[in-house]
């Protein structure tokens, strides 16, 4: 039987890489008190830091966190505290969740006059989320938003390292330079691309080597086409 024994990723403001393709979103949550009306929207694809970023500012600004799919009508009220803050990760989802849609329109309604900061992270657009009610589609149109960019080779390379660190995985020399010259530039691939070496590693009970990376950079490529 193989174990995943992986440790929790690492979710503090210092273990976030800085890079041109993450700048503006720093930027703009380094200043909340610039938000027009206390709202900003964090889009980015998979893998691409919007978690990472949601958790280190809801814990400096002792924000409360939630999915939108486990947004429920009765509970935007305790969500809203006033003068407090709120984030909604994964907000491309509420458009399938029952009662999602209410709950956010209910504490979009909220937050303004509460003064309670809201954060909502999604990987696409709200022209995309499938959302009914024709309110919060406006709303959700209307609101600033501020995007995640395609990393460059260094910023794939620090992710990659991270990755393999938050597994304590020891990796061969050159191995990340090697994927870097290989993979897409894709931090969501670089996720699985890494669990799936921890588990074939584990199942093999050895190291991870370049033959492993290789055969599963290339499965998933694959999949992922």
């Amino acid at each position: 039987m193989t174990l995943d024994l992986t440790t929790p990723p690492a979710h503090a403001r210092a273990d976030f890489l800085p890079a041109p393709a993450n700048h503006a979103a720093l930027a703009a949550l380094e200043r909340p008190q610039d938000w027009p009306q206390g709202r900003m929207l964090l889009i980015g694809p998979e893998g691409s830091g919007k978690s990472h970023l949601a958790a280190f500012w809801a814990a400096e600004n002792g924000a409360r966190r939630i999915t939108a799919a486990a947004l429920r009508p009765d509970g935007a009220d305790l969500l809203a505290a006033e003068g407090g803050a709120v984030v909604v990760e994964d907000a491309d989802h509420a458009g399938f969740a029952a009662g999602a849609e209410q709950a956010l329109f209910h504490l979009w309604n909220l937050c303004g006059p509460r003064e309670c900061l809201l954060l909502l992270t999604a990987r696409t657009p709200p022209r995309d989320w499938g959302l009914v009610l024709p309110d919060l589609r406006s709303r959700m149109d209307a609101m600033p938003q501020v995007r995640l960019g395609s990393p460059d080779e260094a910023l794939l390379a620090a992710v990659l390292v991270k990755l393999f660190a938050d597994r304590q995985l020891a990796v061969p020399a050159g191995l990340i330079d090697w994927l870097v010259l290989h993979m897409d530039r894709d931090l969501g691939l670089a996720r699985r691309l890494v669990a799936a070496m921890d588990l074939a590693a584990m199942a093999r009970q050895g190291p991870v080597t370049r033959r492993i990376a290789a055969d599963l950079l290339d499965k998933l490529t694959e999949a992922d086409a």
